[in-house]
Formats: structure tokens, sequence, C-alpha cells
């Protein structure tokens, strides 16, 4: 898996007392970093929105102008959802409610393993319901260059858009930027460096994204190789956080390497859509990668297989191939090199410069399967 940063946390108490005996147990715990300790329930919305925090801890009955309740009502409200859990007292009973945005419920005297395992249990329950929430993100690799990848995210985002959906499209291949080469982008155009290191909002995502002719956004690599050391996990972390919020599809181009940049978009991937060829290499590594995806922990079902150029065996059946891959491929994509070859130089999606080719038939039927489980923003809840 890839590894994970510390839970950063905002506390919101007014009681000098809790707070420092809050801030002595987070103090021993290197998995946790408070960002700060708020005593004015009035300044919580805006920090949120400038720190994004993984988790809000509210004090029940701070005092002020605005009251712990009326924190946890503004923050349920605004269009920067984030899990809560709320301190109380056993005179002062609560419940948890998602619904109401109360995640949690921790009543003092509580220990430091108390409130260790609550956030733990909280983070994790509300990462699994953001994947869920309407959102879909498709994370395209191949564990060998050369297969067309770039190429298939490319196209797949743009047919996503083409079917209403509001789609982006991330540059993965931090090193190289693969998509500035594809798509002839200008040295100088924005990328993932260009947005804040610890405040994001959708005003900085939207001076940064590229937005490309056929209707997609497209957030860039950096636009030279030494750049990509410079982007963080913590970084694509908050990014993806966001983009699942504003966009209803997100594609993910990766490089072919297994790095810490690469498995963080394979694990947030609700689908990984692997590509492979009918040559030896390629079926090698593909095997290969899923003996790792298991050793990793990856439902069989997290993974999808797509047969690019499925007409150019080479002398490899594909009965020979289902049985390599221990299962018969969900997709095949028609080979077409004249028309894939002219829209790359030209730097437009195939899929709109010939949407009746049977290659462009073939890249729309994989969108409609991959977006079908995306539900509209508005039915979602979200901008």
């Amino acid at each position: 898996m890839a590894s994970k940063d510390p839970t950063r946390i905002l506390l919101v108490e007014d009681v000098p007392q809790v707070a420092q005996y809050i801030r002595g147990l987070f103090a021993t715990q290197a998995t946790i970093k408070l960002l700060d300790v708020l005593t004015d329930g009035s300044k919580v919305l805006g920090q949120v929105q400038q720190v994004r925090p993984d988790v809000v801890l509210i004090d029940a009955l701070l005092q002020g102008r605005v009251k712990g309740p009326a924190v946890v009502d503004q923050l349920n409200a605004s269009d920067t959802p984030v899990p809560v859990i709320v301190l109380t007292v056993p005179q002062n009973p609560l419940e948890a409610d998602p619904d109401l945005g109360i995640h949690g419920v921790l009543a003092m005297p509580f220990s430091g393993y108390d409130l260790m395992t609550k956030i733990a249990q909280v983070r994790e329950a509300y990462a699994a319901d953001q994947i869920t929430a309407g959102s879909r993100i498709v994370t395209v690799f191949a564990p060998k260059g050369g297969v067309g990848k770039t190429t298939i995210a490319f196209n797949l985002a743009v047919a996503a858009g083409q079917l209403g959906r509001r789609t982006v499209l991330i540059d993965g291949s931090l090193q190289f930027g693969d998509m500035r080469s594809l798509l002839k982008v200008p040295v100088d155009a924005p990328s993932i460096l260009d947005l804040p290191t610890d405040r994001i909002t959708d005003a900085d995502l939207q001076d940064v994204l590229w937005r490309d002719p056929s209707g997609i956004d497209i957030l860039l690599a950096p636009p030279r190789i030494e750049m990509a050391e410079m982007v963080t996990i913590r970084d694509i972390d908050k990014v993806l956080s966001l983009l699942r919020r504003v966009y209803e599809v997100v594609v993910i181009d990766t490089s072919a390497g297994i790095n810490d940049v690469t498995l963080a978009f394979l694990d947030v991937a609700d689908t990984i859509l692997e590509i492979v060829t009918y040559d030896s290499t390629t079926i090698h590594n593909t095997i290969a990668m899923a003996d790792a995806f298991r050793s990793i922990g990856y439902a069989a079902s997290k993974v999808q297989y797509l047969v690019n150029r499925a007409d150019s065996a080479g002398g490899i059946a594909l009965d020979d191939l289902s049985r390599a891959l221990g299962r018969v491929p969900e997709h095949t994509v028609q080979s077409d090199g004249r028309l894939v070859v002219e829209s790359n130089n030209k730097g437009v999606p195939f899929v709109l410069d010939q949407p009746g080719a049977e290659v462009s038939r073939d890249i729309t039927r994989i969108a409609e399967a991959m977006v079908s489980a995306a539900r509209p923003l508005a039915e979602a809840g979200r901008r």
C-alpha cells in the first residue's frame, strides 16, 4: 500500500484544561498531526476550508457566539465536508448521526486509546462513504510502456464527458508528463505544482486546471522531470479529495513504474483499468502485477483488464491470454493505427475526430461501463 501520512486534526475546544489534555495525548502519537486549536466557533468553517483537516473534534458544550451544535450544523451544510467527532459529557448524551454531521461521539473523560480508536474508526468509515458517494475514480494503468495507455486514458475521459458526466483527467505520469506531450500543452501551462501546499480551495483548482477543447478539465504533471519529486503523497490526497467533490468522473493516467505516487493513484481508484496487449512481455508483467495486487489486498473486482489492439493477436489467442490472466478480460479495443496516430499527432481525441469508428465505439462502451455507478452531482449533493 502507499505510505500513509498522519491524520490531520483540527480541535475546537474553549476549555484550556481539556485542550491541554488532548494536546498531551496527541504529542505521543506519530500518526496524528494537530493543525490548530480554535476557541471561537465562528472561525471554524473558514479554517476548515483553508487547511482541509482529515477530522474535526468539536466540544458539544463550546460557548461563544457560535456554540458547538451550530458549528456542527455549519460544517454539515457547507461545501467542504469533513468527518466530525463531537466531544461531550455523560450528562449531555449524544448519538452519532452522519446525516446531521456527527460522525462519532466521545464522552469525557476518555483515554488516549479511546481517542485514537475513535479517530481511526471515524476516518475509515468516512473514507468508505466517500468512495460510494457518487464520484468514480478510474485509474488507467499498464505494467509496460507502449501499450496505448495514455491515449486510452485521454479518449476514455473525453468519452465520459460526452456522456454528460463532469469529468477531470489527471496526468499521473508526473515525471514525463505524457499528457503534456500528447496534447501539445505550452510549457508554461500550470500544473499540480501550482496548487498551494497547505490550502486548496475550489478557486485554486480552477486556476490550475487545463481546459481542453474537448470539454474536459485536465490536471497536468509538472513541466520538467526533476519537478516530479516536489509532488508529495499528501498533495495527491488533498487534490483527489477535492476533485471527488467537484467532478462525477476522475480519470487518472499513471506511469508504468510502481512507486509511492502510482500506488496512491491505484489505492484510491474505484476501478483500475489495466491495459494488456498480445505480446509476451506485457502478459508476463501483467501476471506479475496480479500477484502484487493480491499481496496489497486489492479485491479482484477492483481490477478490470482491457485488451488493446485486440484484433492484432500476434499468434496469441484470446483463450490463451485468458488462461494466463486467470479470467476473461472485461474489455477489448480494436486497432486503428492510422486514425489513432493521426488524432494523436493533431492532439485531438479520436472519439471526437471519428466517433463512428470501431475503436471509438469500443472506448465509448467502456466509458459507459466505467461511469455507470457515478450519480449526477446534483443527486449526489455536490456542487
